[in-house]
């Protein structure tokens, strides 16, 4: 009876301290929604069409959904974000069973060079590449199926980003 109060005792001291360290709340240290921040349209400098509009509609999305920043479409906001599309890439991940010359499964990489300015200072925040990547079941029209995957691909790039600029230590 003494042992199961000790161990009733020890999972009770260990569940109160165990969320000791959870914080409710934006991780960068600063309430939610105190800086703006500014999508501007991106470059694209790559031979893939509609990357730019579906970028910056994922970007915009994320950081509404994030809400450490209010977006900010009208003017200026406190930081003002980039990005030069720089890398699109399409490569083989799995092929036909029975021929192993018909690919399957496409792997589609991208990387886009973010940077995010600080708009009073001019300060740099964030200056670097960020990837990501989706995969494409090729079927019978492979044209409208990358064209679908790309928003796809663009969200995954976006995440990436806005887990940056939310979770950065500047």
């Amino acid at each position: 009876m003494r042992l199961s109060a000790l161990f009733l005792g020890g999972f009770v001291a260990l569940g109160l301290t165990g969320c000791a360290g959870y914080k409710l709340g934006p991780s960068n240290g600063l309430p939610a929604g105190t800086k703006s921040i500014q999508i501007n349209p991106f470059a694209n400098q790559t031979l893939e069409p509609r990357l730019s509009e579906a970028v910056t509609y994922a970007m915009r999305k994320h950081l509404q959904q994030d809400g450490t920043f209010r977006l900010n479409t009208h003017g200026d906001g406190d930081i003002i974000v980039t990005g030069v599309i720089t890398r699109f890439f399409r490569s083989p991940l799995s092929f036909q069973p029975a021929d192993i010359v018909t690919v399957r499964d496409y792997r589609l990489d991208m990387t886009v060079q973010i940077t995010a300015r600080d708009r009073i200072s001019g300060k740099v925040i964030l200056d670097r590449p960020v990837s990501g990547y989706t995969t494409l079941r090729v079927g019978n029209d492979l044209t409208s199926e990358a064209r679908q995957s790309i928003p796809l691909l663009a969200d995954n790039l976006a995440g990436n980003a806005v887990s940056l600029l939310a979770d950065g230590s500047w």
